[in-house]
């Protein structure tokens, strides 16, 4: 999954041949997951059409302050665009725009955009040799990234004039890996790997019933699809469930049982930064397995049970440097038997969800949890699993930089 995913992009296409690209561009914007909408100068118009550049956007292509063909002269709000963007690139960047861009000169509704955006900007300039190469030029690189704009150099290769050289805007592809690498290298858990057991667990009786619990593991897989985009190399342990990932990037084994679960956490761990227990792991498993379907033959079966691996206690012991963080689903004195699992596991906080808190729980698209720490406690309001996620991650990004 690209770190693109999600993000709003404010795409600027200025008057250069290399605006024929933008095509491209977008489409590749649109495949990573990106939300993009596009502005033009009236310049830009002239090598290539609104109507492609919203039809593979899926937006509305603006290029000025008021729809000409509007009879009620619709104003187009660019300080509102300018705050919708995670972030602007203004591709191709001509030399005439990177020198308004730097001197403040607003004489068109891209550069008012521009001068409006509270988000990061990048810029590929595109333009002939000895205009890439000239003082004007390059004191208008250095006093937009005085600014804090983010310059994606220029290629050598053939330039519209025929000559060949330093000048050519970056292509596509590298437009995208160039920013894939900026956003990818900010990301607050870059370089972090963070283990998560996620879903049920399941222990045969026989080979038709098991016992099992109703977790759905969308909590987990929540955390693990929210710790890959902010930059942590994910490892997910999931027990049975419908649930999918989209992500390529996170390693997914799935697993049955308790004892197939703590193998595999086990085999993890040593190597990881965070351990974070979401799976509802079963308690108890039978003590002895059928071979064959129980056949029923009275009115009650009475099944004898054994307790299973206790996978974030073990690991609690083994500790080293890792960070370990364990749920607690509570019926009833929920703080008090959460402290008292906190510190049992050796753990660096506790999440607690109670059954009682309407909209928290198994199969339910929110939750509503308090952060047990050894020392406080945070409690947070009704949410959806994927804003806990996101508070919880919060959490332990201050964890591991504190």
């Amino acid at each position: 999954m690209s770190v693109l995913k999600g993000k709003k992009v404010l795409l600027g296409i200025t008057g250069g041949i290399a605006a024929y690209k933008t095509a491209a561009l977008v489409r590749l914007f649109v495949k990573a997951g990106a939300n993009v909408k596009v502005v033009m100068t009236p310049a830009a118009k002239e090598f290539i059409t609104p109507l492609t550049l919203s039809t593979l956007s899926k937006n509305e292509v603006f290029s000025s302050f008021t729809d000409e063909e509007d009879e009620n002269e619709k104003w187009n709000n660019h300080v509102e665009l300018g705050l919708w963007a995670d972030f602007m690139l203004i591709a191709p960047a001509t030399a005439s725009t990177l020198s308004k861009m730097a001197s403040g000169n607003s004489d068109n509704f891209l550069l008012a955009t521009y001068l409006s955006a509270k988000c990061p900007v990048f810029f590929a300039p595109a333009m002939d040799l000895d205009m890439y190469k000239h003082p004007s030029t390059k004191n208008s690189f250095e006093k937009l990234q005085e600014f804090q704009n983010i310059m994606i150099p220029a290629g050598d290769g053939e330039l519209a004039s025929g000559l060949h050289g330093e000048g050519r805007m970056a292509e596509p592809e590298e437009i995208i890996q160039f920013l894939e690498h900026h956003f990818t290298e900010n990301l607050p858990l870059k370089g972090k790997k963070i283990l998560i057991t996620a879903g049920p667990t399941y222990e045969a009786i026989d080979p038709v019933r098991f016992i099992g619990n109703h977790s759905s593991g969308k909590m987990g897989y929540e955390i693990a699809e929210n710790a890959a985009k902010l930059g942590a190399e994910v490892i997910l342990i999931s027990g049975p469930t419908h649930l999918i990932i989209d992500d390529k990037d996170i390693n997914l084994i799935r697993v049955t049982s308790t004892r197939e679960m703590y193998e595999a956490a086990h085999s993890h761990f040593e190597n990881i930064d965070v351990f974070i227990a979401a799976a509802a792991v079963a308690d108890y498993k039978p003590k002895v397995v059928a071979d064959q379907k129980i056949k029923k033959k009275d009115d009650s079966l009475t099944l004898e049970l054994t307790k299973t691996e206790d996978i974030l206690a073990s690991l609690g012991c083994k500790k080293a440097n890792q960070k370990l963080v364990g749920f607690a689903l509570e019926t009833n004195n929920e703080v008090e038997n959460a402290r008292k699992k906190l510190k049992k596991k050796n753990l660096d906080f506790i999440v607690l969800n109670s059954l009682n808190d309407k909209g928290a729980g198994f199969k339910s698209e929110t939750n509503k949890i308090s952060i047990i720490y050894p020392d406080k406690k945070k409690d947070f309001d009704l949410k959806s699993k994927k804003e806990v996620a996101e508070d919880i991650l919060t959490e332990i990004i201050e964890l591991l930089n504190a």
